[in-house]
């Protein structure tokens, strides 16, 4: 598939712009309203601007058969908390926040498919391009979802692409069933008794405790789940006391939970539970528990899996698009739209770049022609 090269230079330009002026979260206000001006200067039938608290929608219907078909496509506006450390002319300008994970990109490439549907308006059914605030850490997917995003726009399927780095330009990789893990994350207090260091004995010291339990928690992995099951547990916290001399009261522990099946996240959440109290009271402390459940598993639908890797290999070739990628142990709210309607994600490759969340990650824009003919090729064509 050819493309305008005006547009690829106008995608680039869009992309640069929103990469300078980073936004977090749900306040994405300038990126929003950059987006909505652009959708409204492309001709949509219609443009809506709050969805989700920040969320922007446009509709774009094709001239020709079925007209009943309504896909939505969603691209991530939110950036990251990190100090950028490119040195790119086009380097955040906000310091503290950056486009470290390339939804600068996805947004951009969604604007180059909507400004071309909006223009030739050759494919079957509509068009609902979905801009969501708070990938990050947000739930904004949820949060579009539960204000109506579907009933509103009668979306039947929805799509959507994340760069990947360490994979080429020109080649893409999904699978027909899980794609990504469920993110849960956890806080442990252990409460013992402190005191002098030097009386340690009148004391109950939740520092070995807490080590005990780091120890402990690794076991649930290694047996108790099925082995052929993947699960990643991680303490990534330990806090305690700030004193040479003195034995602290509590041990603070935080950590991670990913998995990719209800059954093993259920059977993690209460291994957990059992063995912070079974190790806190064997040492006659005590231990108070906070888990949180964040996004789901990202699962594909077979059928829509089938359809965008079709399109995939239609735009770089069947060999360059793998369609039973192993799944990867981070987390997408975008499984949050996959369980109110069928479709599929994909991931895209960014070439040997910086890896997301990095300092010195850039999204790279020879990526963009790339994910917007797949965009304009998924919609285009009649499915069989």
């Amino acid at each position: 598939m050819t493309l305008d090269k005006n547009l690829i230079a106008e995608a680039a330009a869009w992309r640069r712009d929103f990469h300078r002026y980073p936004e977090l979260l749900f306040d994405v206000d300038r990126t929003a309203a950059r987006v909505a001006d652009l959708l409204c200067s492309f001709g949509c039938d219609e443009v809506a601007t709050g969805i989700g608290r920040s969320g922007v929608v446009a509709v774009i219907r094709g001239k020709t058969a079925p007209a009943c078909r309504t896909i939505g496509i969603r691209a991530d506006m939110d950036a990251l908390p990190i100090l950028e450390a490119t040195g790119l002319p086009y380097a955040s300008s906000s310091e503290g926040k950056m486009h470290a994970c390339g939804h600068d990109g996805h947004t951009a490439i969604l604007l180059g498919a909507v400004k071309h549907f909006a223009a030739t308006r050759a494919f079957p059914g509509t068009l609902i391009a979905i801009f969501q605030p708070a990938e990050e850490g947000g739930g904004g997917a949820k949060v579009m979802a539960e204000d109506g995003l579907f009933e509103r726009f009668g979306i039947e399927e929805v799509y959507a692409l994340h760069n990947l780095p360490g994979m080429d330009i020109g080649t893409f990789a999904l699978s027909r069933g899980v794609m990504l893990a469920a993110s849960d994350r956890f806080d442990i207090k252990i409460l013992g008794k402190g005191g002098h260091a030097a009386w340690p004995h009148e004391t109950i010291d939740p520092i070995p405790i807490a080590t005990y339990l780091v120890s402990a928690l690794q076991t649930i992995v290694s047996r108790n789940v099925d082995p052929v099951d993947p699960v990643v547990l991680s303490i990534t916290s330990i806090h305690a006391g700030d004193a040479y001399n003195v034995i602290p009261s509590e041990v603070a522990l935080k950590g991670t939970v990913r998995t990719l099946s209800n059954a093993s996240r259920d059977q993690v959440e209460s291994r957990i539970r059992a063995i912070a109290s079974s190790v806190a009271t064997a040492f006659g402390a005590a231990a108070e528990l906070d888990y949180r459940r964040g996004y789901p598993p990202t699962v594909n639908h077979p059928v829509q899996a089938r359809f965008l890797g079709d399109a995939a290999a239609r735009v770089v070739g069947d060999p360059a698009v793998q369609r039973e990628m192993t799944p990867v142990m981070g987390a997408e709210d975008f499984s949050y739209m996959l369980q109110a309607r069928p479709g599929a994600f994909i991931f895209m490759g960014n070439g040997m770049t910086a890896p997301l969340h990095h300092p010195a990650y850039d999204f790279n824009d020879d990526a963009i022609p790339v994910g917007i003919a797949l965009w304009i090729d998924l919609m285009t064509r009649e499915r069989n």
